[in-house]
C-alpha cells in the first residue's frame, strides 16, 4: 500500500478557505448588507462590528480600548497623587513602571487598582490615597490603560517618545565651559559646529554624535620608508600585508607592511579620550550647552 504524506499547512489552508465560503454564502447582500458600509460587521474599515476593532482586541485578549475622555480627566490627578513616585508617564521612578505592572495589565474594572490606590501598600512604601473618590480612582485608571496602549503600539511611538528625544537635564553653562576646557583645540562654537543645535534636530542624536562620531571623509596616511622618506596621502589600500596611497599629485605609491612604518591620520583620537574622562552630568551639560548653538 502506498501511503501519501498531506502537508499539515495545506490542510490548514483548505479548511480556512471553505470556512470562509461558507460564510460567504450565508451572509446576505444588497438590500441585507447591514447599515456602515461594507466593513461593518465583518472587520473591515467600518470596524464596529463582531470583526472589527472590538473583535480583534477580543480576540488578542487585550480587553476594552481605554476611555480617552477619563483619561484626560486622570492625566492630572495621576501627576499630582503618583508621578513622583511612578513617573511622569508611568514608566517607572523611584515607584515600579505601571506599564508593566501586573495589577494594571490585569485590571478590568477597577477591581484591582482601586484598592490599592485606597489602601496603599504600606509594606511596600506606597501611601494610601483614601481622600480620592471613585470617579478619581477610574480615571487614574483609565490614564494607566491607556499609557500601556500608547507603550504596547509601536506606531505611535514618534508621537509618545518623540518629545522624549528632545529633552536635556544639564546645565548649559557647564557645558559650555567643559567644551571651552577640552574641545576648542579642534572646534569651535562659531566655526564647524555652528548651527549644530538645528542641524540635530532630537537631543539624543546629537549627543550621539559627540560621543561616538564617524570619521570623516576618506583616510589619510603618512609612509616613511626604510630611507627615511616621507610620503603622506589618502590610503588606497591597508591590509596585514600591503599599504598603499595616493599623494597630493594623484601619484600611487605602494609598499610591503613590514618595510615601513605607517602612521594612521586619526581625526577622532581626542573623542575617544575623553570617553573615560566624562562624567555623567558632563555628558548631559555639553548636550544642553550644544542644542543651544543655532
Amino acid at each position: 500500500m502506498i501511503r501519501t504524506r498531506i502537508c499539515p499547512l495545506l490542510v490548514c489552508l483548505l479548511v480556512v478557505g471553505l470556512a470562509t465560503t461558507q460564510t460567504q454564502a450565508q451572509e446576505p447582500d444588497g438590500g441585507g448588507a447591514p447599515a456602515g458600509g461594507r466593513g461593518a460587521g465583518r472587520g473591515g474599515r467600518g470596524g464596529r462590528g463582531p470583526g472589527g476593532a472590538a473583535g480583534t482586541r477580543a480576540f488578542l485578549g487585550l480587553g476594552p480600548a481605554p476611555d480617552t475622555v477619563a483619561a484626560k480627566k486622570g492625566e492630572p490627578l495621576y501627576k499630582q497623587n503618583c508621578a513622583t513616585c511612578h513617573g511622569e508617564n508611568a514608566r517607572g521612578s523611584q515607584g515600579p513602571n505601571l506599564v508593566r505592572s501586573v495589577v494594571v495589565l490585569h485590571d478590568e474594572k477597577d477591581e484591582e487598582i482601586g484598592p490599592i490606590i485606597k489602601s496603599g501598600r504600606p509594606q511596600a512604601g506606597m501611601p494610601a490615597f483614601p481622600q480620592l473618590s471613585a470617579d478619581d480612582i477610574h480615571n487614574i485608571s483609565q490614564y494607566l490603560k491607556l499609557q500601556v496602549e500608547l507603550a504596547a503600539n509601536r506606531g505611535t511611538y514618534g508621537s509618545t517618545y518623540g518629545d522624549l528625544r528632545n529633552k536635556v537635564t544639564g546645565d548649559p553653562a557647564a557645558g559650555e565651559a567643559f567644551f571651552k576646557t577640552n574641545c576648542t583645540s579642534c572646534h569651535s562654537a562659531t566655526g564647524d559646529l555652528a548651527k549644530i543645535g538645528s542641524k540635530f534636530q532630537q537631543a539624543a542624536q546629537l549627543q550621539q554624535r559627540f560621543l561616538w562620531p564617524a570619521t570623516p571623509g576618506p583616510t589619510k596616511a603618512t609612509v616613511t620608508t626604510a630611507s627615511g622618506e616621507k610620503v603622506s596621502g589618502t590610503v588606497a589600500k591597508d591590509d596585514d600585508f600591503i599599504i598603499s596611497l595616493y599623494d597630493a599629485s594623484g601619484q600611487f605609491h605602494e609598499w610591503p607592511k613590514d618595510k615601513v612604518k605607517v602612521q594612521i591620520e586619526d581625526k577622532l583620537q581626542g573623542h575617544r579620550a575623553l570617553l573615560a574622562k566624562y562624567s555623567n552630568a558632563d555628558i548631559h551639560n555639553m548636550t544642553a550647552y550644544l542644542v543651544t548653538l543655532k
